[in-house]
């Protein structure tokens, strides 16, 4: 019993004090060699000319759907023959009268 008595009466600190071994000198901070701004540039001048691409497009669908919509409003207006004689019916009687 007494080896158990010696192993329960040992303390744990709580606090601990940071030792001098234990400190790192700290370097100066360097620069990040990433080419970041390089990837940005090539990213934003990519989607320039993708959005160029579209533009142009854009207009060619714009052109040809006024196209067709003024060709296909033409096809609707059916062409109206002019009337034909106008009919009197007074002489339209007398015709059938004579018969």
């Amino acid at each position: 019993m007494a080896k158990n008595k010696s192993k329960a009466q040992k303390h744990k600190d709580v606090f601990k004090v940071a030792k001098s071994k234990n400190l790192k000198v700290k370097s100066k901070t360097k620069p990040v060699t990433s080419s970041l701004k390089k990837i940005n540039i090539v990213n934003n001048e990519k989607v320039c000319k993708v959005n160029k691409a579209f533009s142009e497009v854009r207009k060619e669908v714009q052109n040809l759907s006024k196209d067709t919509s003024t060709s296909s409003k033409k096809p609707l207006q059916i062409p109206r023959s002019p009337p034909a004689e106008v009919l009197n019916m007074d002489a339209t009687t007398q015709s059938f009268s004579q018969l």
